[in-house]
């Protein structure tokens, strides 16, 4: 009568500075993944631009996006660091799995139906250089763009680029 369906348990995904993929539990348990919060910064116009095109993509796994540092993101994770999320992509999972830098892009490529076998690819040691030169580019951007955006204010940190 066909394949059962799988529950996803997400990307796989090293980084070089650490576990990328924090749970309650430890890094190493593997928590299935049934919802995604994406945690954006509603003051950078690529943040919002990308959060745009991800309402438009069919997902396998929904995806709430909530403007980090809002009071919505602090009421729905008060333990959480969110000034940290206003520097680093922050995607959090249903079973408090947290997700950040090149795990965050990673996962919400993961999420969508177009792009899940693009973000297995990612994941492996062969994308991975194409992950870091993507986040440098987008820190490049930000950076760029967060002195003369609709605020007038440079983004102090938030835009630096990563290590």
């Amino acid at each position: 009568m066909g394949t059962p369906a799988r529950t996803p348990t997400g990307p796989s995904v090293r980084t070089p500075t650490g576990p990328s993929v924090r749970t309650p539990v430890g890094p190493s348990v593997r928590t299935p993944v049934r919802r995604l919060t994406v945690l954006y910064d509603a003051q950078c116009s690529l943040c919002v631009h990308l959060r745009s095109w991800l309402l438009r993509q069919r997902t396998l796994v929904p995806l709430d996006l909530v403007p980090a540092g809002s009071d919505e993101a602090r009421r729905r994770y008060p333990r959480l660091d969110h000034a940290r999320t206003l520097k680093e992509i922050t995607v959090i999972g249903d079973r408090g799995q947290i997700y950040t830098g090149p795990a965050a892009w990673i996962v919400c490529l993961w999420a969508l139906a177009e792009h899940r076998p693009k973000a297995h690819w990612l994941a492996t040691p062969a994308g991975e250089p194409f992950v870091r030169v993507t986040m440098l580019a987008a820190a490049k951007y930000r950076e760029a763009t967060a002195a003369g955006g609709a605020a007038g204010t440079p983004c102090d940190d938030r835009c630096s680029v990563p290590g």
